[in-house]
């Protein structure tokens, strides 16, 4: 078991720094579905049937994005590295942007039922995500995104609960009880493309009971480490109840887009403006 511990600490130190298989330098875009949210009006088609494939893939996308740690660069982090870990400074002017601009952030309940029933959403709307469970998620990010009035999701590695530098479980349910939303994140940031027979257990059934009894609320979002996902794991994640999973900025699983939807990195290269300009070209 020990042996196990070790090497889980080591593969989720790795991980860490490289939650994301896909650059982001040169987007795909989903052309069955690629349209502009209107950035004047709301989205306000309403439907009471839930949609098939078909219809939602022809909603157009919400722009998700994906935070990683909030914190200085150091001399010893990589130049891959750095896509993962923005200043607070500039993660502040992130934010300031996106509030200048307009945008209102929605939850994955929103989202949902605005991809099956075609329920409203706010006008600019946009999705804050952040991975991994660190510790500057809820000193830096969180306080700044209530200045806004802002709510976001946290998927939730939940080896590294308690662990120095990370989240601790009151933390975690004080998010969650101020509104924003939890997700699972496996165990250890395994790949979820390897999971197979006891691995489900390990990597969903067990975080989603310990996530659930810190929030006292369901968990129904998951998102893949590294982004990657396959065919065959879906029906696992749909037989527990999840209602969605996020991936990166790969194109949208055409049979199932709620298992499959997009995000993009919020990389610590990236200025107010490029950002911008990104989830623009990106959704």
């Amino acid at each position: 078991m020990l042996k196990h511990f070790l090497a889980v600490a080591c593969f989720v130190g790795a991980a860490l720094t490289s939650c994301q298989s896909v650059s982001n330098s040169n987007l795909p875009t989903d052309s069955s579905a690629k349209a502009a949210v209107d950035s004047d009006t709301a989205i306000k088609t309403v439907h009471t049937k839930a949609a098939d494939a078909t219809t939602i893939l022809s909603r157009p996308q919400v722009p998700v994005i994906c935070y990683h740690q909030i914190r200085n660069w150091r001399p010893r982090d990589s130049k891959s590295a750095k896509d993962y870990i923005v200043e607070p400074d500039n993660f502040k002017a992130h934010i300031k942007m996106l509030a200048d601009s307009g945008y209102h952030t929605i939850l994955p309940d929103q989202l949902y039922d605005y991809l099956v029933y075609g329920k409203a959403l706010p006008s600019k709307p946009v999705m804050l995500t952040f991975d991994d469970t660190d510790l500057d998620q809820y000193t830096i990010a969180a306080p700044e995104l209530k200045k806004y009035g802002y709510k976001a999701v946290y998927f939730i590695m939940t080896v590294s609960i308690g662990r120095p530098n990370y989240m601790n479980s009151q933390q975690i349910k004080e998010l969650s009880d101020e509104g924003n939303i939890i997700g699972s994140h496996t165990w250890d940031h395994h790949n979820f493309k390897k999971l197979k027979g006891e691995d489900w257990l390990i990597q969903l059934d067990k975080p989603t009971k310990r996530l659930e009894d810190i929030t006292g609320k369901k968990i129904e979002y998951f998102a893949y480490p590294f982004g990657l996902w396959n065919i065959d794991g879906l029906p696992e994640l749909k037989s527990r109840g999840f209602k969605l999973a996020f991936q990166l900025a790969e194109k949208r699983d055409q049979q199932d887009p709620l298992y499959t939807v997009r995000r993009i990195l919020g990389s610590g290269y990236w200025s107010p403006k490029t950002l911008h300009n990104s989830i623009k070209n990106s959704f």
